[in-house]
């Protein structure tokens, strides 16, 4: 428990004038006195050794961090490093000290100044609690799908379509789910679907703890049918044995309705079942091609019937596969086979070396391209600059589906300098480059190889390193006065300035339960901002890597992220 007297102590303490320290013998100290003023900017300069990081951070921040933390509680005491005591006679006029690391840059192409400052996991947070799903497609809010609307999606597919409607109960958690299986059996269900593999309860692998893992029960096994066709939907049933499905009769056509109706409340009986599971989602997944269909009992296009399946912060996270681009795994950019660097000389023509390696001097590749400029008729001493656009990507991309007849000549065997011709597409350079690329284990062949790549923002993406699902969720504002909203993505806000950022939070309002759950998250990113700001980075974006910032832009956000953690 702090000391009744310790408010009066830090009163005094921030009265006095100076820090004054008598008889400093840490390390290389020589039993010195010093008195150093209070609230100005203080340099310690001297020759290397002769103590400067002694005084400042061995006595100065050690002795004031040992008295901080002496006046916490017991209990807090226990999850803090208590510092030795330094070697001096006395300190006076210290306050909590804060000591700043100076070191390099970081490298992880993953951080940034919002992984870096926390901000980035209070915008996460934000996007998740009080954030709105659109759709990508309709730009409409997600709507809750109500269990007939997921019945209709599931009967207007293609006729014979084979299903397995799923209740995704674990995603990407860790565990053994021992409890969780044992659980699901006793409500009898006796099949699942782990990490993408069915199972009946009695094969289940033993799964790692350590690892992250997909677990699916499967509620129903069904074959969609239309009534059109006089025929209802086959239902499989998880906790029974596999059984054929009533046909009707084609002079029935009653029946077939009634078995209709049958089969369509059975399938409602089974959504409702996935959806009690799995906190108000389930999965369609189609049993011949694996493409799933996602229903959620609380978001939905209602156009198109687009559904998240959840949003949690995790979902705003590049670093997780959850929210992660899966084309560039989060990076925000590609590296791709660039024409500018695969055609360095375009003065030149294919012939004397346009393309390195696939000049006259490589026999095998020179004799495909004179194939292509007798099939394309055009001349092979024209420089490539001067080709035709079309030839120019037919060589660089390849023919597509038609055929060119090539001349080759084998060297090697019985047959060995016979000439023989064969029809095929033509692969392009660059398609040449990449499949090499693929396919090779040799660390030269990809040093070769490597020389022609460039990095390009990811197109999937747009550089924004998060997937569709997450690029599509909004902090929608309350109606000004004129009844307009605005709404920004989460990539909006890392994109533009501090400065534009700060001001965004600031005057940032959220109608209604949104605004209640958004209101502390947001002060405490505009806390943050504003210390960013105040230590003169307000040019700088919440998404601009961490490897691109100088040594002392990355000092600054240091010091702005100890002071605005508190």
């Amino acid at each position: 428990m702090n000391s009744p007297n310790d408010g009066k102590y830090l009163a005094n303490v921030l009265s006095q004038q100076r820090i004054s320290i008598r008889g400093a013998r840490t390390h290389n100290l020589k039993n010195i006195d010093l008195d150093i003023p209070r609230n100005q900017l203080v340099v310690i300069t001297g020759l290397s050794g002769s103590g400067k990081s002694s005084l400042a951070f061995d006595t100065l921040y050690a002795e004031g961090q040992r008295r901080y933390v002496e006046s916490l509680s017991t209990y807090a005491r226990q999850f803090l490093q208590l510092m030795d005591k330094p070697d001096v006679d006395l300190i006076e006029g210290l306050s909590p000290a804060i000591s700043i690391e100076q070191k390099a840059t970081s490298h992880n192409p993953r951080s940034t100044v919002g992984t870096v400052t926390e901000i980035h996991d209070y915008l996460r947070l934000l996007f998740a609690r009080a954030g709105t799903p659109f759709c990508p497609d309709h730009d409409l809010p997600l709507q809750a799908q109500s269990v007939s609307e997921m019945v209709d999606s599931v009967l207007a597919l293609p006729q014979d379509t084979k299903l397995m409607i799923l209740a995704p109960v674990a995603r990407e958690k860790k565990g053994e789910f021992l409890d969780l299986f044992a659980d699901m059996q006793a409500q009898g269900y006796v099949r699942f679907r782990v990490d993408g593999a069915a199972y009946e309860f009695d094969d289940l692998p033993k799964l790692k703890k350590t690892e992250k893992h997909n677990i699916d029960v499967v509620i129903d096994r069904i074959k969609v049918r239309h009534l059109e066709a006089d025929v209802n939907v086959d239902v499989d049933v998880n906790v029974n044995a596999d059984a054929e499905a009533p046909q009707s009769r084609p002079d029935a056509p009653h029946s077939a309705r009634t078995e209709f109706d049958n089969a369509r409340q059975r399938l409602a009986e089974s959504f409702e079942a996935a959806l009690r599971l799995a906190d108000g989602k389930a999965i369609a997944l189609e049993m011949d091609g694996g493409k799933q269909h996602l229903f959620s009992a609380k978001f939905s296009c209602p156009v198109c019937s687009y559904s998240l399946a959840e949003m949690e912060p995790r979902l705003f996270s590049f670093n997780s596969p959850v929210g992660a681009c899966p084309s560039c795994d989060g990076l925000g950019h590609c590296d791709f086979f660039d024409p500018a660097r695969i055609v360095a000389f375009p003065s030149l023509s294919l012939a004397s070396g346009a393309v390195k390696g696939w000049d006259r001097r490589n026999g095998y590749y020179f004799s495909m391209l004179e194939s292509l400029a007798k099939h394309y008729v055009f001349d092979i001493e024209t420089a490539f600059e001067a080709l035709p656009a079309h030839v120019q990507r037919v060589v660089l991309h390849g023919s597509g589906d038609e055929e060119i007849k090539f001349s080759y000549v084998t060297d090697s065997g019985k047959l060995e300098g016979k000439k023989f011709t064969k029809k095929h597409p033509f692969e392009g350079v660059i398609t040449n480059f990449e499949r090499r690329w693929r396919e090779t284990d040799s660390s030269v062949v990809r040093d070769e190889l490597a020389r022609y790549r460039s990095v390009q923002p990811c197109p999937a993406c747009g550089g924004t390193r998060l997937r569709l699902e997450a690029r599509h969720v909004y902090l929608v504002s309350a109606p000004n006065a004129a009844g307009q909203t605005t709404k920004r993505a989460i990539y909006d806000i890392s994109r533009v300035t501090l400065r534009e950022s700060f001001a965004y939070f600031d005057q940032l309002t959220m109608a209604g339960a949104k605004g209640e759950i958004a209101g502390k998250v947001v002060r405490e990113i505009g806390l943050r901002l504003k210390f960013l700001n105040d230590v003169g980075l307000n040019y700088l974006s919440l998404d601009r890597s961490a490897e691109t910032l100088s040594g002392g832009e990355s000092q600054r956000i240091r010091l702005a992220s100890q002071i605005g953690s508190g």
